[in-house]
């Protein structure tokens, strides 16, 4: 079929399949080493035009005045150079993504170690109130069988050491209480914020591992690329 077609007809299909079908530079590469006529039809001036064209439109009236004042490069070369910048900044700004998201993760896990540091804290603090507010109810225990069971000479002697105390028992008894529950609320805090903090570190943590493994990752230069991918990857999943 290639030897009836001539070549004007071959340059217009791939000039509208650049324009109109999503055809890229890879694409084009791939056809041009099926044949050497195909080889000589790809690396026309006008294809690498519309190729560059639709993937750097910015950068178009830059390449037009390069391409005036050297007639000797071509838009293959010019596109090839300016693949490579726009690869190169890919490149860094991914570095900089995984960087970032480094610095996340080991945000996330001083904070982890913090909420940890004080959950031991707290919970020492809890056991400690308990302990006390244990041995205060032994000892108002002791206190009330004393005053039932004992003679009058013990009986006064623990009133001299009650009437010592700056605090009485009732309310030192009180201040314990309202401190358990307070430990009881801020460790259900910590707990509360240590499990967000966790999955949080959980979830940044995988993405960096996604941002770290991509042995097969595109950097192509428009998002056309990437809804093909997605495209891609939609059909493999209703396959499986």
């Amino acid at each position: 079929m290639s030897v009836l077609l001539p070549d004007e007809l071959w340059r217009r299909i791939l000039e509208i399949g650049i324009r109109d079908s999503g055809f890229d530079y890879k694409d084009l590469c791939c056809i041009s080493i099926s044949c050497r006529r195909f080889h000589r039809l790809s690396v026309d001036d006008s294809l690498w035009s519309h190729l560059f064209s639709s993937d750097f439109p910015n950068q178009i009236s830059n390449c037009n005045n390069i391409k005036d004042s050297s007639s000797s490069s071509s838009f293959k070369s010019l596109y090839r150079i300016r693949f490579e910048r726009e690869k190169e900044r890919r490149l860094l700004a991914h570095r900089r993504a995984v960087m970032r998201k480094e610095s996340q993760v080991l945000e996330f896990s001083r904070k982890i170690r913090e909420l940890e540091g004080q959950l031991r804290g707290e919970t020492d603090k809890l056991r400690a109130t308990a302990v006390e507010l244990s041995n205060l109810h032994k000892v108002r225990q002791a206190s009330v069988a004393l005053n039932v069971w004992q003679p009058e000479i013990v009986r006064g002697r623990q009133k001299e050491i009650v009437e010592q105390c700056a605090v009485s028992v009732e309310s030192r008894q009180h201040a314990l209480e309202m401190e358990l529950k307070l430990c009881k609320q801020r460790i259900g805090g910590f707990e509360k914020s240590y499990k967000a903090e966790k999955r949080r570190l959980k979830s940044a943590e995988e993405e960096l591992a996604s941002m770290k493994y991509h042995p097969l990752r595109d950097y192509g230069l428009t998002s056309r690329g990437d809804n093909e991918c997605n495209t891609k990857r939609k059909k493999l999943k209703r396959w499986q």
